[in-house]
């Protein structure tokens, strides 16, 4: 297959020029200039304190030489126009297409081969980053894929990992999940060599989606990105290892990881708020680097953002609310809010005999390792709104009957508040009324409510620039 004969579907530019058009409303463009030096971190921070989430297009930022893209998804109503579906169908959405894996589309050329620089043509000053806080090391990949696949069974596996410039052909990285790719590069050391890796940096949202989707070793994320699209991934493989990558990426560093080399990377800022020291400190040799012509950088906003968060607990979330309402179906809404990084869970239930919340808040502190704190409310509760789940605390709530602790787990190595070893404690809140409650909710009729809504005449001010 041809370059010519490929699918745009699967064009990272394309969704971008589809949704400027769809929804400019959408898409803050800043055509000022602006500093690499955490000027994009800077409008993403405002905007939140302002409550808005829109995708943020800047066209020229000082020292790095391609347009940025951010932000993409801090919004789950832009996630679920992603997936064609409403926000409150969102899991159900993500769980149906990942549930419909297909197998990898290799073609003859794509956009990512249209500039390869191998060997000594190496250099990683000419791959755009940005320093996103005051607090970070240096300039850093946010939205790195680390691509690789099982030495024996050659089954691929994608995982983010925040990486920085070493040397010129080097960087510092780290894979501080310890999760798939750590039992990769295991494997390649037992058998004496560096493992093949390619960093695929962006790229279409829904590819970056799959890149978080949780799925067993035996499963490839790549096959689960089709799946997502609808269509097989459309790959090239990489100049010298041979690595299956997206055909549409905008740039891809390939290269070896050898488990016993060591580079010192930290501090970044994490998704918990902190500056995480916290690191592998694995290092990345870079033996060639692909782009394509005109180049986007789609960046992931780090720390505590929404768009962090979003990119790793939609899969999360899709994935908890999938076995808990097949386990207990009187489950009826999971969600992860952003105020609790990705330690706090809520979870809605319809409650029918004692015990059940307890039983519901067990199963979710048992398959996710990083969830410390749960929380189980009516089912009549926005899980949503922080302020609702707080309200049902505050009014449903007895510390000496409804809570349950558990300790000496193994928990996210990038929580600041684990202990040197790696282990948290976790604690369930059992906020629903319970048998015997007695209490009957105040209500406004929905006349007094109309009434108002035709007295108050709404305001819609936006500010900014908008495509």
């Amino acid at each position: 297959m041809t370059y010519s004969d490929l699918s745009r579907r699967q064009d990272p530019h394309a969704f971008l020029e589809h949704y400027l058009a769809t929804h400019p409303e959408d898409v803050l463009t800043v055509d000022d200039v602006i500093t690499a030096n955490q000027g994009v971190t800077g409008l993403i921070y405002e905007l939140a304190a302002r409550g808005r989430d829109e995708m943020l297009l800047c066209r020229k930022v000082d020292g790095i030489s391609t347009p940025v893209v951010s932000n993409m998804f801090a919004s789950r109503r832009r996630i679920a126009r992603m997936l064609d579906t409403q926000p409150e169908h969102l899991h159900e959405a993500f769980a149906a297409r990942a549930a419909q894996p297909l197998p990898l589309r290799h073609v003859e050329s794509g956009p990512i081969l249209e500039s390869v620089a191998t060997d000594g043509e190496v250099d990683l000053s000419t791959v755009p980053m940005l320093r996103h806080f005051a607090s970070d090391r240096a300039p850093y990949i946010t939205s790195g894929v680390m691509v690789a696949e099982d030495p024996v069974t050659g089954v691929g596996n994608l995982s983010y990992h925040r990486s920085m410039i070493h040397s010129p052909n080097e960087l510092a990285t780290s894979l501080h999940s310890r999760g798939d790719l750590w039992r990769i590069l295991r494997q390649y050391a037992e058998l004496g060599r560096p493992m093949p890796v390619a960093m695929v940096i962006g790229g279409h949202p829904l590819f970056m989606l799959a890149a978080s989707a949780r799925v067993g070793y035996e499963v490839d994320e790549r096959a689960i990105a089709g799946g997502l699209f609808g269509e097989p991934l459309e790959v090239v493989t990489t100049p010298k290892y041979g690595l299956a990558v997206p055909a549409w990426s905008d740039f891809v560093l390939e290269g070896t990881i050898d488990a016993a080399a060591y580079a010192e990377e930290g501090p970044f800022g994490e998704f918990s708020g902190y500056s995480s020291n916290r690191s592998t400190n694995n290092l990345m040799t870079v033996t060639a680097i692909m782009r394509r012509q005109r180049p986007i950088l789609f960046d992931v906003e780090g720390g505590n953002t929404a768009e962090h968060l979003n990119l790793a607990r939609i899969p999360r979330e899709s994935e908890m609310a999938e076995k808990l309402k097949t386990r207990f179906p009187d489950v009826t809404a999971v969600h992860y809010p952003t105020s609790g990084t990705h330690f706090h869970c809520y979870v809605a239930l319809r409650q029918r005999r004692p015990g059940q919340a307890r039983q519901v808040m067990l199963g979710l502190l048992g398959w996710d390792p990083y969830v410390k704190t749960v929380i189980a409310v009516d089912s009549d509760i926005d899980i949503s709104d922080d302020s609702a789940v707080l309200w049902a605390l505050a009014t449903h709530f007895q510390p000496h009957r409804d809570i349950l602790t558990i300790g000496g787990l193994p928990g996210s190595p990038l929580d600041p508040s684990s202990t040197d070893d790696g282990t948290t404690s976790r604690m369930g809140l059992d906020a629903t009324r319970g048998p015997g409650f007695e209490g009957k909710r105040i209500e406004v009729s929905e006349d007094a409510l109309t009434r108002a809504r035709t007295i108050l005449t709404p305001t819609t001010s936006t500010g900014g620039t908008h495509e």
